[in-house]
């Protein structure tokens, strides 16, 4: 189903927009004074965590269903976890059986959403690009629809509908925006957001952020070719992705300005502080644009910079392990386990 002739346009974002789920719309844009004291610049956070799968993905998984033809044949995928809760809910909202391919070491919690869905979840392999490929290999067999995460039009500009709101969100308070950094995994959500910002906002720069343990978007976009890694090893799993996505690429051409790293230990700061600023659980990938304005501070100083907190599923072991900031206590824990 991959169109590479099909790039995401801002006419289907405004039409994506009025056809999602409501539930998935419409979310805050929140900033804090203490957040932009510790920063040392003007953070605006779209939080997308507090919908009934607690991630974005819900936009672009309604939107895909609705652009393609009604069936009671399976749709089958592969999901880190939050991509696949979006296309069990999109399904069954449709009676649509979905089938999700995970990883053996995929996020449990994720897993059981999934499940409690509607979705028949197989667990395959050591990371998600190796559920992947047993996705596509089960889908082509049964002749089942594949749909891979990055690599259609309508899963952009479901996503794109975020940049829509912040847009709106930001004339209503009579700003504008310096930069946006966007978690960058399969490319969905940073192809949607560029798609928007650079017909309505030029002058914001689109920033895609990958962990440094997983860069092979990155190095794919810099190359201009397909460069996959042989291990994504992040916390992050929402952006460990090893094998890059065509599709992504070609949109990224015309929608992004540049792609920057964290590190881990920044990632899990960005955890603590969108739990401190904003009160706040979010996951590892939902908080790589926070990480990346930690890192960048100095770069982005006084400037006006928006982010997506795009992911909020974390188990009770993460967020024990994750937001915690205290050495002693670490030690004590992993003594314990």
């Amino acid at each position: 189903m991959t169109d590479l002739q099909h790039l995401p346009s801002v006419d289907a974002i405004l039409a994506a927009h009025d056809a999602i789920d409501p539930l998935f719309l419409n979310t805050p844009l929140v900033r804090h004074a203490s957040a932009d004291a510790a920063l040392g610049l003007k953070l605006h956070a779209k939080v997308e965590t507090l919908n009934p799968i607690r991630a974005f993905k819900g936009r672009g998984t309604d939107w895909l269903l609705e652009t393609m033809p009604a069936s009671e044949m399976p749709i089958v995928t592969a999901s880190a976890g939050n991509f696949g809760q979006g296309l069990a809910y999109a399904a069954a909202k449709r009676q649509r059986p979905a089938i999700i391919f995970a990883a053996t070491t995929a996020n449990p919690l994720k897993i059981a959403a999934m499940r409690r869905l509607g979705a028949a979840v197989h667990l395959h392999g050591d990371d998600f690009d190796a559920a992947k490929t047993e996705a596509r290999r089960f889908a082509e067999a049964k002749t089942y629809a594949f749909v891979e995460d990055g690599a259609h039009g309508a899963i952009a500009e479901g996503a794109g509908t975020i940049a829509l709101e912040i847009t709106r969100q930001a004339e209503q308070r009579g700003t504008a925006f310096d930069a946006i950094l966007v978690p960058l995994g399969n490319g969905a959500l940073l192809t949607g957001v560029g798609t928007w910002l650079k017909a309505q906002m030029p002058s914001c720069r689109v920033i895609g952020i990958v962990a440094e343990a997983a860069p092979a978007m990155l190095l794919s976009w810099q190359r201009d070719a397909l460069i996959s890694t042989p291990s994504a090893p992040t916390i992050a799993d929402g952006i460990a992705v090893r094998e890059p996505i065509r599709y992504a690429l070609a949109s990224m051409k015309a929608t992004v300005d540049d792609v920057w790293t964290v590190g881990e230990n920044s990632i899990r700061t960005a955890m603590r502080f969108c739990h401190t600023h904003y009160g706040l659980v979010v996951e590892p990938a939902g908080a790589a644009g926070v990480a990346a304005a930690l890192e960048h501070r100095e770069e982005l100083a006084g400037q006006s910079v928006a982010t997506i907190l795009c992911g909020g599923n974390l188990t009770p072991e993460q967020m024990r392990d994750y937001l915690c900031d205290d050495p002693v206590e670490l030690t004590r824990r992993a003594r314990i386990t």
